[in-house]
């Protein structure tokens, strides 16, 4: 009976020993994700979506826009940037309205 009690005993150490390194990993994990998220750059307020050939400008659109990642053809734009493609005849995005986040009200 001795001896089942210590391979019984030099299981569950092992077992133990192995559940220990996998919340360590798990731990390691999670702060490596948070770490990431804290590093990332704030997404931009407005982006300017451009055509297939990347030289003319399709719309204007309001970060965050889901029309926007849909494109993946958007690039970030300072809000002058914004304001002078609208102002030059660029089309703001039907779904986030651009022009009236800007005050604009084009549309």
């Amino acid at each position: 009976m001795r001896f089942a009690r210590r391979v019984v005993e030099q299981q569950a150490v092992r077992q133990l020993g192995l559940i220990d390194r996998w919340i360590a990993e798990e731990e390691r994990w999670e702060a490596e994700r948070r770490r990431g998220e804290e590093r990332r750059p704030a997404p931009a307020d407005w982006l300017i979506q451009y055509g297939l050939n990347r030289a003319n400008v399709d719309a204007v659109h309001v970060g965050g826009c889901w029309a926007e990642k849909k494109s993946g053809r958007c690039r970030p734009a300072t809000r002058e940037q914004a304001l002078d493609a609208l102002r030059n005849g660029v089309s703001p995005c039907v779904h986030c309205r651009p022009d009236t986040a800007l005050g604009l009200g084009i549309g």
